[in-house]
């Protein structure tokens, strides 16, 4: 189901970051702390219960969730979202929707890293992370 994606991660690379921040509207000084933070992501599942912990220096934000059931999401950037997960082969395809905007975020694992595709608009950024 989703055991690829359990475990502990690193980001190791980003690209298209501070872009994608500026199209959800974060201001100069929010995106310049966003650029510094190395995020680590803990994924773990319970029963069917699926938790994100993102960790950075600056914050932590968890969401909890079962595949194919709408939730109520705070991200990270403090946005209020109605969001959804669902699995499409390998790749988990989560959904925000908040203030008449949606972004996608596409997490799938290739070659032992997860790559997580982060989509707003015509942004895409993409950040990869290692297991730790």
């Amino acid at each position: 189901m989703v055991e690829q994606f359990l475990g502990t991660w690193k980001l190791i690379l980003s690209e298209n970051f501070d872009d994608y921040m500026k199209e959800l509207g974060i201001s100069f000084a929010q995106r310049q702390l966003g650029a510094l933070a190395k995020p680590k992501i803990i994924i773990t599942m319970d029963k069917d219960v699926i938790t994100i912990r993102t960790e950075t220096m600056f914050t932590v934000n968890e969401i909890s969730f079962q595949l194919d059931e709408e939730f109520k999401e705070r991200t990270i950037d403090n946005r209020l979202a109605k969001s959804f997960v669902t699995k499409d082969n390998d790749t988990l395809i989560h959904i925000q929707k908040w203030d008449g905007n949606h972004a996608t975020i596409k997490r799938k694992i290739v070659d032992g890293n997860m790559v997580l595709e982060y989509i707003l608009n015509d942004v895409i950024c993409t950040r990869v992370y290692k297991k730790v």
